[in-house]
């Protein structure tokens, strides 16, 4: 038991060494130093206004035959125009 639990210990420290290397390297060095300024950016928002837009609607009734008997139905038809 005690070379079968040693072995295991290896080889997950050899699993865990690439991982504890990149972790290490990818620190900055100056991280708690307060020295260095710390150079903050804001983010810049723009903003491109299209055409005014609108729409135009044009509505009617009408007749619907159906096995009922006629129906009167209304209809519409809508665009968009620059303004």
């Amino acid at each position: 038991m005690p070379v079968k639990s040693l072995i295991v210990a290896a080889v997950a420290a050899v699993l865990a060494a690439p991982n504890l290397a990149a972790a290490q390297t990818s620190q900055d060095p100056q991280a708690g130093d307060p020295s260095v300024p710390v150079r903050r950016t804001t983010a810049r928002i723009e903003i491109h206004p299209r055409p005014l837009l609108y729409r135009r609607c044009t509505d009617w009734y009408e007749l619907q035959y159906r096995p009922s008997g006629t129906v009167l139905y209304p209809q519409m038809h809508c665009w968009w125009v620059r303004g």
